[in-house]
């Protein structure tokens, strides 16, 4: 069973930054995509933004030029930076693996607050 632990949420105010890291417990460059997602109260989960296993990224439109992803494969961890936050970032920001014949995996999810 994979796990992933996300860490890095909290309450910023708008305009600032937060960064976020999920540890992986296995291998990612076994999956072919790795992926951060969120979901605010009354809202369907959505995608923020993915990498590939070949290092190729795709952004939400609404994050495009604030928020970056990354991966460190040394460390099986992957990133979001977020800079430039709004309120309407404010969501549960899910990390997500998927590979094939590997399966798909979530982390517990981490709150990011962002307050006007």
């Amino acid at each position: 069973q994979v796990q992933l632990v996300e860490s890095g949420g909290g309450l910023v105010q708008a305009g600032g930054s937060l960064r976020l890291s999920c540890a992986v417990s296995e291998n990612i460059f076994s999956f072919n995509v790795l992926g951060w997602y969120r979901q605010a109260p009354g809202k369907q989960r959505e995608l923020v933004a993915s990498i590939t296993s070949g290092g190729s990224t795709n952004y939400a439109s609404s994050v495009k030029g604030r928020f970056t992803i990354s991966r460190d494969n040394a460390k099986n961890t992957v990133y979001l930076q977020m800079n430039s936050l709004k309120p309407e970032d404010t969501a549960v920001y899910y990390c997500n693996v998927d590979g094939v014949g590997l399966g798909r995996y979530w982390g517990q999810g981490t709150q990011v607050t962002v307050s006007s």
